[in-house]
């Protein structure tokens, strides 16, 4: 059945998806199993009054079971939620023949209880729990996420989603006061109604804050933004800070001292950095304006900075920067960051925001090095939602293998170097997914799951006892197939971005107006990005890290047709998975509109190299052999465009983005496929004007002989 746009929101937001329970589950020793005759009872707060209405939601929608409410903690075969009596952080869980004791380190605690004992059972497929004493503590302040339904979008469905996907931190874009991406917006009602789920809100700066520490008031203009901030919004928790949306006027000869955009003289490009992207000598005197102004109004708000755009700066510039941070601040760090791969011995630098990297990169390493040296706290940006750039737009990369070795490294980051909170994507957003899952279950103090049995008992719970190996082969079949993936920056902002919708523009240039080649993808005007982080005339784009395109891409190509064979392998699995449910429907669309994905990308490098080639021609007659092959390339891209649009129909969630909103939706493929019709109608003419050259040439050749 055709999903028709944004339908995936209902399944995004289904939080109790029925079916959970196994009647063949037998109650093993030292279990209980909960039945009709149990109760609930919340005897704490709002959130733990609300956390008890969703676990009766849940037994009765996943479970088959009708409980009661109580307001009597010591009637027996109860469910009793208690707050303050708890650990220090997360909460307890004692379990005897009939009561169940939630005790919460507080109140706030409620959902991250209640959502553990509905994860226990839906693994287990029955309402059954382990006898004794369970204590389970977060190992981090926070997960924070962006929405999943949209960007800055928070409806109590999504809060209550977010919540049991395992993230406790929301993050709200502030691109002025009342004004985040999504608009006008009370973000005053965000934070309280998220509060009521127990979840934090943390603000993302947007507001332009251009001025040099040494200007006369420069502490009152810092205070008229950020005092003002946390006064407008005491609830929030913390505000995130990043250099690119955080440029002053430097006085660091090293920089432009401008706005990245104001970065010429005399209409030449300053070849210097703009301020926003090195670690300035002046920056730590201008991050102590907005300390201050911050911890006047909020003491105990947290500023978190991220040193993400300076991760290629020397390793003793960066350490410099951390000695001088003022007080006060955590630093964020990029997990992926830095890391160099090669190809075929080319250099091939991880682009940002991949989970296909196992490893962390040299920046995340020294940078939580160094701000563990200094006493200074840090915040891993880890993409533990199983969502990057990746696949620009869809709703999670299924090679949960990659996740784990991720987690591996993030827990490490932890106990050896102080990292105490995560922010798991950026604006990508999340889906309750294998990752959610593998996040949830690794989030937690003196625990670690055998993710083995875990990963097959999430086989089990989603695609049945019968599927589950095929499952798991799919999933092994795609981790390995993502050692091979190859992001430049042509790709990451090109045909990974926006799947198989990206078009293929005929690079000669036939016009009489002498207009450039680059066209503007089309998306909605409303989107917080769109159009303006896509490229769509391919090129690469080479840095001094790198290998130069026309030397890497034919390496690139050969590692991407690895990758796709291995890819469609573990696609044959997944559609083997049938008659089963909507999740196995679900796996077989996102493995088919990668799989469309990875070819356009190949096909994209080819076409670049032919153009190339056509362009380098010697004479007509070669061209010609060259145009065939472009010819070739387009109609092979035109089948695959055909093969993803089953798969776009059959899941809205693919081909949309928060950020971009809908790029490779069925709209945006049949638009595909009348560009590459209008690229045919120029590659005819073309192709005459060769044929009439290579005549002339002829008879002139016959003339002159």
């Amino acid at each position: 059945m055709r999903e028709q746009n944004y339908d995936f929101r209902a399944r995004h937001w289904q939080v109790h998806k029925p079916g959970r329970r196994q009647l063949s589950r037998q109650l093993k020793t030292g279990e209980i199993i909960l039945s009709d005759n149990w109760t609930i009872c919340a005897a704490a707060g709002r959130v733990a009054e609300r956390a008890a209405d969703d676990i009766r939601d849940y037994f009765w929608k996943s479970m088959d079971l009708s409980l009661g409410m109580t307001k009597d903690p010591n009637k027996p075969y109860t469910i009793v939620l208690t707050a303050d009596s708890g650990p220090d952080k997360g909460f307890a869980l004692s379990v005897t023949e009939n009561r169940v004791e939630v005790r919460l380190a507080s109140d706030d605690e409620a959902f991250r209880a209640i959502v553990y004992i509905e994860d226990y059972m839906n693994l287990e497929g029955a309402p059954v729990l382990p006898l004794g004493d369970t204590v389970r503590r977060p190992m981090f302040k926070w997960r924070s996420v962006h929405s999943g339904c949209g960007i800055d979008e928070y409806p109590d469905e999504e809060l209550r989603a977010t919540i049991h996907a395992g993230y406790d931190a929301i993050i709200v874009f502030v691109k002025d006061f009342d004004k985040t991406a999504a608009g006008n917006c009370n973000i005053n009602d965000i934070i309280e109604r998220a509060a009521a789920f127990g979840i934090k809100t943390c603000l993302y700066n947007y507001i332009p804050f251009f001025v040099h520490p040494d200007e006369e008031g420069a502490q009152e203009k810092a205070d008229a933004i950020y005092g003002e901030l946390f006064r407008r919004y005491p609830g929030a928790m913390e505000i995130e800070l990043v250099g690119e949306s955080l440029e002053f006027p430097s006085k660091d000869e090293h920089t432009t001292g401008k706005h990245y955009w104001e970065s010429v003289i005399d209409g030449i490009p300053d070849t210097r950095v703009s301020p926003g992207w090195y670690p300035c000598r002046d920056y730590p005197a201008y991050l102590s304006l907005i300390e201050k102004a911050i911890h006047k109004v909020k003491p105990e708000a947290e500023i978190v900075f991220s040193t993400y755009n300076w991760t290629s700066s020397p390793a003793e510039l960066r350490r410099d920067f951390l000695s001088k941070v003022p007080k006060g601040f955590r630093i964020a760090t990029v997990f992926e960051n830095s890391a160099m791969r090669h190809i075929e011995g080319l250099n091939a630098p991880v682009r940002d925001y991949t989970i296909s990297q196992d490893e962390p990169g040299d920046y995340f390493i020294t940078e939580n090095q160094f701000a563990g040296e200094f006493g200074i706290p840090t915040e891993g940006n880890v993409n533990t939602a199983g969502i990057a750039w990746d696949f620009g737009c869809v709703p999670y990369v299924p090679a949960p293998r990659k996740l784990i070795n991720r987690l591996r490294w993030i827990r490490k980051a932890n106990e050896e170097w102080g990292m105490d909170a995560q922010y798991a994507t950026h604006h990508m957003g999340w889906w309750d997914c294998v990752s959610s899952d593998l996040g949830k279950w690794s989030y937690w103090e003196d625990y670690e799951p055998d993710y083995d049995k875990l990963l097959h008992k999430i086989a089990v719970r989603d695609y049945g006892a019968g599927n589950a190996e095929k499952a798991l082969k799919a999933w092994e079949c795609w981790n390995e197939a993502m050692n091979y993936y190859v992001a430049s920056a042509e790709d990451q902002y090109g045909p990974w971005r926006v799947g198989a919708a990206y078009p293929f523009i005929f690079q000669p240039n036939l016009s009489r107006t002498m207009l450039g080649k680059e066209i503007q993808f089309p998306t909605d005007p409303r989107a917080h990005f769109g159009h303006r982080i896509i490229k769509t005339l391919y090129a690469p784009y080479d840095t001094i890290r790198q290998a130069p395109g026309f030397l890497r891409m034919p390496a690139e190509i050969r590692a991407l047709e690895k990758m796709e064979k291995i890819w469609s392998e573990g696609l044959s699995y997944a559609a083997s998975i049938k008659n089963v449910n909507d999740e196995a429907q679900q796996l077989w669309a996102l493995g088919q509109f990668i799989g469309c994905e990875i070819h356009t990308t190949v096909n994209i490098k080819r076409w670049w190299i032919e153009n190339m080639d056509l362009q380098r021609s010697r004479d007509a007659a070669e061209a010609l052999v060259h145009m065939d092959e472009l010819f070739r390339i387009l109609a092979d891209e035109k089948e695959n465009v055909l093969k993803a649009i089953p798969a776009a129909e059959a899941d809205s969630r693919l081909g949309w983005e928060p950020s971009m909103e809908y790029v490779c939706d069925p709209w945006h493929l049949d638009w595909k496929l009348r560009q590459m019709e209008a690229a045919g109608r120029e590659m005819d003419r073309y192709s005459t004007m060769l044929r009439t050259a290579e005549q002339g040439a002829r008879e002139y050749m016959r003339q002159n002989s």
